[in-house]
């Protein structure tokens, strides 16, 4: 049975005025902490005078926890192969949302925040209590909020059995407006082509090849232009591509509108991806900062959401119907998921507006991209903040990328992000837990295992077909599955089964089946994995 718990006031308020302060009583600090109850919720409302700063807030809840106690929280923004089960570690921090699951009693207590509020919010568990901590700098900096008060957060509490069931009421609970797309299936060559070595005729080959996949059914699938077609590609050693995003590559995509009519005329919807607020070269307009070797637009300035605006629009006036919008995260906040712990901003990110807290301004960047994109486009965020953009995106990456090079990759990243953010589906946004390759590096015995509980799951499916790599058997996997996916999956979707014990579930429920897949070559994990999918597998030389 599934409960909506009251959330009493906390018993503990204190507030940090300067990212790096002493923690003070609201009053003393010249700050107004309102903890207001709205049935079952409380929303927490922040105020200062006129020229007071404020950095964080800290809530803090008292009860007592049970020894045996596991915990489960979020991730900033996308997960790294590291969402898991832990026994309680005091002080860890648990981006948005955080589950309490006692295996002896069988009890599952969840807390979070609902979605695009005014602060990047975590929690921490340990034996006595809760706590919750609100950052509510402009980047990293202390905001100043001048005369207006801040709606930082709303906390509900759920209460359950099993943690599966309370992970999805809890997200429910979190979201109230959705606008998940679906069923989303189709092409994109990044796990085979990697930005590199591909024209506009490679990406109509790949659009017709998922048509022919998934022969006449009715749910068209998507081909998806991914990095490499900008001015300038993926050259210079650097990650991905730049801006400016008014043109494509003078040789390999002259005409952009011509390659997105192209897709279409395969009866296949077209999609494109851009990075929209990395530029290579200064431009005229505000809001820029060095960055990288280049150009990173601030999204606080108007200028940058000017501009970002126009180039959504741009795309779909070309013809893409789905914008994969990518890196956002990075620029705005200087560091990826795994290295800002309690910190979601870097050291030294100064931004134009200091009167906005980074989550207001990261909100209202989704919400450009979201209007820019019409009422009938399908925006995909990728390092993107999900818990921010839920309602403002169709669908979302949940985790970093698989791989068409290294099979252990695609293992550690996709099942764990699929496993473990899988209740987000459809609470929050349509799940993507990114492509599944086939291709020369990859074991296909391995890759068509992932294949089959991505579409059975009823989440995006995003193949990456090398055409060297096309036989019968493959054909007829990717067929099966495209179709199936197509179709919304298994009834009933999957559920991880042996999810507490372990990042990598092998035992899923589905359709009333259960399903082991055999994740690990024989060879066994690979430590050496996360750096392996920089470059291209090695060849031996000769002795």
């Amino acid at each position: 049975m599934m409960v909506t718990l009251p959330v009493p006031s906390p018993d503990l308020v204190r507030v940090q005025r300067t990212p790096r302060g002493t923690w003070r009583d609201p009053r003393s600090a010249g700050l107004v902490v309102q903890v207001v109850r709205d049935r079952h919720a409380r929303s927490i409302i922040v105020a200062a005078g006129a020229g007071v700063p404020v950095s964080r807030v800290h809530l803090r809840w008292r009860r007592t926890l049970r020894r045996d106690a596991l915990v489960l929280g979020d991730a900033w923004e996308r997960t790294y192969g590291d969402a898991h089960w832990s026994p309680l570690l005091a002080g860890t921090p648990h981006p948005w949302m955080v589950l309490v699951h006692s295996p002896s009693t069988r009890h599952t207590f969840g807390a979070g925040v609902d979605v695009r509020g005014g602060a990047l919010a975590m929690w921490s568990v340990d034996p006595a209590g809760l706590s919750l901590w609100l950052d509510l700098r402009a980047g990293s900096d202390a905001v100043e909020l001048g005369d207006r008060g801040l709606a930082a957060a709303t906390v509900r509490f759920v209460s359950g059995g099993a943690p599966f069931a309370v992970q999805g009421a809890l997200t429910e609970a979190l979201c109230h407006d959705p606008r998940p797309v679906g069923p989303l299936v189709g092409a994109n060559n990044w796990y085979y082509a990697y930005g590199r070595g591909f024209d506009a005729d490679a990406v109509v080959r790949d659009a017709r090849t998922v048509a022919e996949l998934v022969g006449d059914h009715p749910v068209r699938p998507f081909g998806v232009v991914d990095d490499g077609w900008s001015i300038d590609g993926t050259a210079d050693g650097h990650p991905a591509s730049g801006g400016p995003w008014d043109v494509g590559r003078p040789v390999e995509f002259p005409e952009m509108a011509e390659v997105a009519g192209r897709i279409a005329s395969e009866a296949v919807r077209p999609g494109i991806w851009f990075r929209p607020l990395q530029h290579r070269w200064e431009p005229e307009a505000g809001g820029l900062r060095p960055w990288q070797g280049g150009w990173a637009l601030d999204p606080s300035h108007p200028a940058t959401i000017s501009r970002v605006a126009e180039d959504v629009r741009r795309l779909r006036d070309w013809g893409f119907e789905l914008i994969k919008h990518d890196f956002s995260t990075f620029e705005a906040l200087g560091q990826w998921g795994p290295t800002m712990g309690p910190s979601p901003a870097a050291e030294g990110v100064h931004v134009h507006d200091r009167s906005r807290t980074s989550a207001e301004v990261l909100v209202d960047f989704y919400k450009a991209i979201r209007e820019a994109a019409g009422d009938d486009g399908v925006v995909l965020g990728c390092n993107v903040v999900g818990h921010l953009a839920a309602g403002l995106v169709e669908a979302q990456r949940t985790g970093d990328d698989t791989s068409g090079r290294v099979w252990e990759r695609t293992r550690r990243v996709g099942v764990n992000t699929l496993a473990f953010r899988l209740a987000q589906h459809r609470r929050f946004f349509t799940v993507d837990a990114d492509c599944v390759p086939s291709t020369p590096h990859t074991d296909w015995s391995k890759n068509r295992q992932f294949l089959d509980l991505v579409a059975r799951s009823g989440t995006a499916l995003f193949v990456s077909v090398d055409p060297s790599t096309r036989s019968d058997r493959v054909d007829e996997d990717l067929s099966a599955a495209l179709r199936l996916a197509l179709d919304g999956g298994a009834p009933g979707g999957v559920q991880p089964l042996d999810w507490l014990r372990t990042s990598t579930p092998s035992l899923w429920a589905s359709g009333g089946d259960t399903v082991r897949y055999q994740w690990y070559a024989s060879e066994g994990a690979d430590p050496f994995d996360a750096t392996a999918d920089a470059a291209p597998p090695e060849v031996d030389p000769e002795p």
